[in-house]
Formats: structure tokens, sequence, C-alpha cells
């Protein structure tokens, strides 16, 4: 079951949020993708506590291609050091498993 992973990223607008989601569905590289928010985001940022409203996507995938996927969302998303972060899908519906294995890129 190790071989899924969900991929989670969050981003300054739902423009980019959207672009980052079809992007990898264009590509293969997701099987599914949501867009959530806004949110609003408390974090560390060069000394200070920064405050501000975000949109998550959120991936469905193959552990595999997680390599391409942060490429992907590096090459256009807008922040200096975004967060990507993949976690290990445990269990899950069969079925909806081997749709996902259909949907997404040969590895």
């Amino acid at each position: 079951m190790g071989e899924y992973i969900q991929i989670i990223t969050s981003t300054d607008s739902k423009e980019n949020a959207e672009k980052i989601a079809e992007d990898l569905i264009q590509e293969k590289l997701a099987a599914c993708t949501q867009v959530l928010g806004p949110v609003k985001s408390s974090y560390w940022w060069e000394g200070n506590v920064e405050n501000a409203n975000e949109w998550i996507c959120i991936i469905k995938s193959k552990k595999a291609l997680y390599n391409k996927i942060e490429k992907a969302i590096k090459k256009i998303h807008p922040y200096q050091m975004p967060e990507i972060m993949a976690l290990p899908v445990v269990e899950g519906n069969s079925d909806y498993l081997k749709w996902l294995d259909s949907e997404v890129k040969e590895v």
C-alpha cells in the first residue's frame, strides 16, 4: 500500500492553487487534485510571526512520481520556499486506488 501518497501544498491565491492543480492533472502526475480555501495560516518567517490567507492544494498520486511533482510545483509556485509535503496512504478503497493507477503516468 505504500506506493500511494497525498501531497499538500499551500499558496497565496486561489488562482495559483488552481494552476498547480490543473498542471499536475494535465501532466498526468496526479489522478485527482482538490483546492480548499481560503484558510488562515500563521507561521514563522525570517524571525517574525506571519499571518496570511492561503489556499491548499491536495494532490493524489503515487510515491514514485513525487520528485516530478515537486519539480513541477516549484516551477510555478510563487513562494521562495513552498510547503510541499507527501503523506503516505496506509489504507484505501481498492477500487479508488485502481482508478488512481489508471490515471497517472506509468512509473
